[in-house]
């Protein structure tokens, strides 16, 4: 794929981000050559993170779900008939597996899964961060899909789990 300077993507683990820079520097793996970066701005705090231009499909950096797709992703959000494991920890490594896979519906799978669990039994705290993540990466990446505020966003991912 080619991205640009300005083109908006999802990071995976991190959500949606805008592409900075384009630059090149020393490989920190191959010294002695030199290696294209994107530079990301994560849509959400202060992070950034380089990319190697040559492995950004390999690390799953896509671009954003379009408007076309929002209903799809909030049908999965709305939905109430859901089978988890009863295990915690085999619960906990699916939802984490969902949530490396960078596909926004399984992201949004985890959301809802674990906003039922909270509403219904509690979450444990590491399921609660996991919570904070998943939601986190859902909301940024909704915002640009919607072109809407972080904070609308988030609003529209409330009501629908409701």
């Amino acid at each position: 794929m080619t991205y640009k300077k300005g083109d908006r993507v999802v990071y995976p683990h991190h959500g949606a981000a805008v592409i900075e820079d384009k630059r090149k520097q020393d490989d920190p793996f191959n010294p002695g050559t030199q290696r294209e970066y994107f530079v990301l701005r994560m849509a959400h705090g202060e992070m950034t993170l380089q990319v190697p231009v040559d492995s950004a499909d390999d690390v799953g950096m896509r671009w954003p779900i379009s408007g076309d797709d929002v209903d799809d992703l909030f049908d999965v959000l709305k939905k109430r008939d859901v089978r988890e494991p009863a295990n915690w920890s085999r619960r906990f490594k699916n939802h984490q597996e969902k949530l490396k896979s960078g596909d926004v519906y399984q992201v949004a799978e985890v959301v809802r899964n674990l906003a039922l669990r909270d509403r219904d039994k509690g979450l444990s705290a590491g399921e609660k961060t996991l919570y904070q993540k998943s939601r986190s990466v859902l909301v940024s990446e909704l915002s640009f899909a919607l072109d809407v505020s972080e904070d609308d966003a988030m609003d529209k991912v409330d009501e629908a789990l409701e």
